[in-house]
């Protein structure tokens, strides 16, 4: 087993993750909820869709080549609500993501060590890779709060309900016997 390559197919399935924590979250919003705000200063889901978006495609696009800050990046733009519809916001966020798996796809062990730089700061590959899981991560957090905040009772969870993790601990124990 190689080390780097045990590497990337774990933060691909990591990326992957928390992927589909947002698309779970987006797939029980309504047009009207991606524009919601709790109040004037904060994002709605759109927003925080097309930052997430946005640096995506600016950081791993020309991942080994180029700066991660891309001039053709405009950070401001991306916190303007400019009510894109929800069939627009999930292109937005297919888009981003698929630049950022298919960068990783391409990546093998030799480049986990090389130097890249964003907004001219040098970083290993794997820093940067630890940097965006970090950012990410935080933003999809976001996504799913404003959800749980928008559907109150009506929330699907994502994740163990509660009351109901010792049945899903027996449920994993049982499946891992088998």
């Amino acid at each position: 087993m190689n080390l780097g390559n045990e590497y990337l197919k774990i933060v691909q399935d990591r990326f992957q993750s928390i992927k589909s924590l947002g698309d779970k979250t987006i797939s029980q919003l309504s047009e009207k909820d991606i524009h919601w705000k709790y109040n004037e200063t904060s994002d709605s889901v759109s927003i925080v869709v097309k930052h997430l978006s946005g640096n995506m495609i600016s950081r791993w696009s020309d991942f080994l080549t180029t700066d991660g800050e891309k001039a053709s990046r405009n950070r401001d733009q991306e916190f303007v609500d400019d009510k894109t519809s929800k069939q627009e916001m999930i292109f937005i966020w297919e888009k981003g993501w698929n630049i950022l798996l298919d960068t990783l796809k391409g990546l093998e062990n030799q480049d986990l060590l090389k130097k890249i730089t964003i907004r001219g700061e040098h970083h290993t590959v794997i820093e940067a890779i630890e940097r965006q899981m970090a950012h990410y991560s935080y933003h999809v957090g976001q996504i799913v709060y404003i959800g749980k905040l928008i559907k109150d009772v009506n929330w699907e969870t994502l994740s163990i309900s509660i009351g109901k993790s010792e049945e899903y601990l027996q449920y994993k124990l049982e499946k891992h016997r088998s």
